[in-house]
């Protein structure tokens, strides 16, 4: 029941103009941040924790950019549900030396492991990879909802431009399956893993644990990493940069891809706090 109220709400929604989308986004800052108050002790101790050297006051305007990114980030999320080849264009843009990337290893017949973080707008950087279609087949490993209608809603929204989605329980088999595919297999390794059996480390001052699939399953197939940069540029505008991490991760040792990708995410966390995903309880487990 749930599902068909909700429907007609969300497309509505994705079909409304950006312009017309970033005043309804400010109207869900103010019900966010002011009034639900949503997760805000959560956010407040994570940037607290994570920016030690700034002051209660720098902390408390960090928090209001976030909420005002984070609102954006939903409504900009919905509109994949609609949105066009043409109009993602002009909200992704992926440099020359990212195209560049991909053309090299597509060229040499070579599929990838992409790794990138909850970093500007995950969604429609995924959206936006349909402009890049003569590349790589992109695979994007996601966590079924137990909701079967919402999971297909999801499913639909993230592959209706020509993606592919790899269960996160599924990804070892289905990139063997695919491995006669030049294929780019998409990672979000920021999540929060079972501590036992995740790499620790120290990110944003404190002990982390850290995901290492991404790790795993690169070295098995030796597909090289990638590191995939979402920053935003303005308001819906988002700029996609690639850096290699490794050609040859079998070379790597044990630990060093996930050190890797974890570095070069705080890197641009620190260049642009404001759009991580500052809601997520990543340091709920200790090591």
């Amino acid at each position: 029941m749930a599902y068909y109220l909700a429907l007609p709400f969300l497309y509505f929604i994705s079909i409304l103009p950006f312009p017309v989308l970033y005043l309804l986004s400010d109207f869900l800052y103010v019900l966010f941040y002011y009034v639900i108050g949503y997760r805000k002790k959560v956010v407040l101790e994570n940037l607290t924790r994570s920016f030690p050297e700034k002051n209660p006051e720098e902390i408390k305007v960090l928090c209001k950019k976030f909420y005002h990114y984070f609102c954006d980030l939903i409504l900009e999320s919905l509109k994949t549900l609609t949105i066009s080849r043409a109009q993602v264009k002009k909200h992704v843009i992926f440099s020359e030396h990212a195209v560049g990337v991909f053309k090299k290893y597509y060229d040499n017949k070579q599929s990838i492991v992409l790794v990138m973080g909850h970093m500007g707008n995950w969604e429609l950087a995924g959206a936006g990879f349909s402009q890049l279609s003569s590349f790589h087949d992109l695979y994007i490993l996601y966590h079924p909802l137990s909701n079967k209608k919402f999971d297909n809603l999801v499913y639909h929204m993230r592959t209706r431009l020509g993606n592919k989605l790899y269960a996160m329980n599924e990804a070892l088999r289905g990139m063997l399956r695919d491995r006669d595919k030049i294929t780019a297999t998409a990672f979000i390794a920021d999540q929060t893993p079972s501590p036992e059996g995740a790499y620790w480390t120290t990110f944003l001052h404190q002990d982390t644990p850290v995901f290492k699939g991404t790790e795993k399953l690169a070295t098995k197939l030796n597909y090289p990493v990638v590191y995939a940069s979402v920053m935003r540029k303005k308001r819906g505008i988002y700029s996609v940069e690639l850096e290699v991490l490794t050609e040859n991760p079998k070379a790597c040792s044990e630990n060093e891809i996930s050190e890797l990708h974890t570095r070069r995410l705080e890197k641009d966390i620190r260049l642009q706090p404001e759009i991580w995903l500052w809601t997520h309880r990543r340091w709920k487990h200790q090591r």
